[in-house]
């Protein structure tokens, strides 16, 4: 009745008793407690069933996501269904089938349909980065003006912590804008060519696993010497021979915890770097002003290095794939973003309120990249 096979499943059933179903997420190989989960049920049409997580609460500020589809729509259950570290559900009587997830999924299937929409489109080139070590392609997208030609170039990468999907739908977000009619994609498109890694853990996407804390490294702190994953080793031989000193910005996406202080608004990730910091806080003002999508940012939510969990002891493991962008040469910019799972400052985080948040980015992208001559 209840079973996690199927790209980015994750779930442990523990037992049932009458209504009551008590389950766990799976950590694998990751090093510390996570939250991400991703289960469906059969066979339950027309009950009313409780869901109890029993290693620790992973449930997120408006409950948990739900698909009666197979995964192909979903919406929020909300918090009112949830009670500490479980959600109720009454099942329609005509339910074959329902998804719940920890929020929206995004896997594969996803990035395939989206790339299908802009088949064809001479601004868009699906090449691949490198196989993995599981074999499986790892999507390298070149995005914009391709002739070699571009006054500037951007690197964009998302899930080095594959259970951060949300943020996926703000780089789709992003890309649709870039390939879009609309003044900011013209421009774009004339002046920049974009490099795009959709999946740096590609397989911990389609597996289902948490990604954050993995061991023996997290694959947003494989970019110092010796990298350990093909991704992180291939993204690092590309790059500067890519830039050809023409490197503006890289924009690296994130998903935060799921709920409470500092993770339900969304914000960028202090450098160390001062001069660094102070260019991305360029971008952030630039973003605040233009704005216009129903997912609200604000500067003063920032998290400066030295603050709260981002302190040099957050990066004992090794460097991230920030602090790596920002010693490339030439560089303006290197930024990493937290988008919260599901809730903005009030908001709901859906897959298409991060889309228009992408479009915000991508607009903010177009004016920043003009201001600074």
């Amino acid at each position: 009745m209840i079973d996690c096979d199927f790209p980015g499943g994750n779930i442990l059933m523990e037992g049932m008793e009458g209504d009551t179903v008590r389950v766990r997420q799976d950590l694998r190989d990751t090093q510390s407690d996570w939250f991400y989960w991703y289960f469906r049920v059969r066979g339950a049409a027309g009950r009313t069933l409780t869901f109890e997580f029993t290693r620790s609460n992973v449930i997120g500020a408006r409950g948990p996501a739900v698909s009666t589809d197979g995964g192909q729509t979903w919406s929020w259950l909300g918090a009112g269904a949830v009670r500490g570290s479980s959600f109720r559900y009454a099942f329609p009587a005509d339910a074959d089938e329902v998804r719940f997830c920890l929020a929206m999924p995004y896997v594969q299937a996803h990035l395939d349909a989206f790339l299908r929409q802009h088949e064809g489109n001479p601004a868009l080139w699906r090449d691949t980065l490198c196989r993995t070590d599981k074999g499986r392609e790892v999507e390298l997208l070149h995005v914009g003006r391709l002739d070699g030609q571009a006054a500037h170039k951007a690197l964009l990468t998302c899930r080095h912590h594959c259970c951060e999907m949300m943020a996926s739908y703000a780089l789709e977000g992003i890309l649709a804008t870039i390939l879009s009619d609309t003044e900011d994609g013209q421009w774009l498109r004339e002046q920049v060519e974009f490099l795009v890694v959709p999946f740096i853990d590609k397989d911990g996407v389609e597996d289902g696993d948490q990604g954050k804390n993995r061991f023996p490294r997290d694959h947003n702190r494989d970019y110092g010497p010796g990298s350990l994953y093909p991704t992180t080793r291939a993204l690092k031989e590309l790059v500067p021979r890519w830039a050809e000193g023409r490197l503006r910005f890289v924009l690296d996406l994130h998903c935060p915890w799921i709920r409470g202080e500092y993770n339900e608004h969304i914000y960028f990730v202090g450098s160390e770097n001062q001069e660094n910091w102070q260019r991305v806080l360029g971008f952030a003002r630039l973003l605040e002003q233009l704005q216009s999508g129903p997912l609200p940012y604000r500067v003063d939510g920032n998290l400066p290095f030295g603050q709260r969990w981002n302190t040099a002891a957050n990066y004992h493991q090794g460097m991230s794939c920030a602090r790596w962008a920002a010693g490339l040469p030439g560089i303006w910019a290197a930024m990493s973003m937290e988008i919260p799972y599901a809730n903005v400052l009030g908001a709901p985080v859906t897959a298409e309120s991060a889309r228009l948040f992408g479009q915000d980015l991508t607009r903010t992208m177009r004016c920043w990249l003009q201001s600074q001559g």
